[in-house]
């Protein structure tokens, strides 16, 4: 466990290296890829709920997507970080909807619709660092949504999304980690990963 731990530290660390070297227009227009990636899904077509979360620092752009799926009717489900590091979850209502909260994150002002909330989405949007052709992710490290992926049903999609280079051969693991079960990158689009 402590050699997948040191692993993950490492790898995690060269990652956000390599992101912070992205420009602003680069990490915009990876955005526009991926929102048009998405939005041309079936599977997000038909979806009624979306849980989302609100792009930060280098990640890839989220907020066109956010915004373009709750002006087509979507209810977006955003996260709201909790003291005890788990995900409590609140509706998207447009841009001025959202107030700083916890580590300088976004998110909505709606009051909170609980953790489980996420178990009543139709797609799930993860952050992540990097992706394994297992579906097995990198996140930041805190496990907020680990937490919070353990309610999702095992046939909901949940797509992460990343940069084109972070489809990695490798991620490693620890027990807590949940898999992704598809990615969306600027250049390829969806990428869907084998079941687990």
């Amino acid at each position: 466990m402590a050699e997948s731990r040191g692993e993950k530290a490492a790898l995690r660390s060269r990652l956000v290296a390599a992101r912070a070297r992205l420009s602003a227009e680069q990490r915009t227009q990876a955005g526009r890829l991926i929102r048009d990636a998405l939005l041309g899904l079936p599977e997000m077509g038909m979806a009624g709920t979306v849980a989302a979360y609100y792009s930060f620092g280098a990640e890839p752009d989220t907020r066109g997507l956010v915004f373009a799926l709750w002006k087509r009717g979507t209810y977006v489900l955003l996260p709201l970080l909790r003291e005890d590091g788990d995900l409590d979850w609140a509706s998207y209502e447009g841009p001025e909807s959202l107030v700083r909260g916890r580590r300088g994150l976004w998110e909505p002002r709606e009051a909170g619709r609980g953790v489980e909330a996420i178990a009543r989405a139709d797609v799930v949007l993860a952050p992540a660092l990097a992706v394994d052709s297992f579906g097995n992710r990198l996140g930041r490290g805190g496990g907020s949504f680990d937490r919070a992926l353990v309610r999702v049903g095992p046939l909901i999609p949940v797509i992460a999304l990343l940069y084109d280079d972070e489809l990695v051969k490798r991620v490693p693991t620890e027990p807590h980690d949940m898999r992704v079960r598809a990615v969306a990158r600027p250049a390829t689009g969806i990428t869907t990963l084998p079941a687990s």
